[in-house]
């Protein structure tokens, strides 16, 4: 099983889409709220060099935004 991570906001739209599709998958993920959390918001910044959401990680790979395409192809489906 991968392991899954989101960054993302209450009012993100793409990052909905992300945490359905995951849920319709069945893929279990762990999930940050970059709005009301300072901490991981400084860390997605780290991580990905930018502010925009979702920035998802799955194992050691980083894909910004809803690219269904490979978020299919990182998890093998």
């Amino acid at each position: 099983m991968k392991n899954v991570v989101i960054y993302s906001t209450p009012s993100c739209h793409f990052c909905h889409m992300a945490k359905e599709f995951f849920k319709e998958k069945n893929i279990p993920y762990t999930e940050y709220d970059v709005a009301g959390n300072p901490e991981k918001r400084k860390e997605l910044v780290e991580k990905s060099g930018q502010l925009g959401v979702p920035v998802i990680i799955i194992d050691n790979d980083l894909v910004v935004g809803f690219n269904k395409p490979l978020i299919v192809k990182l998890l093998g489906l």
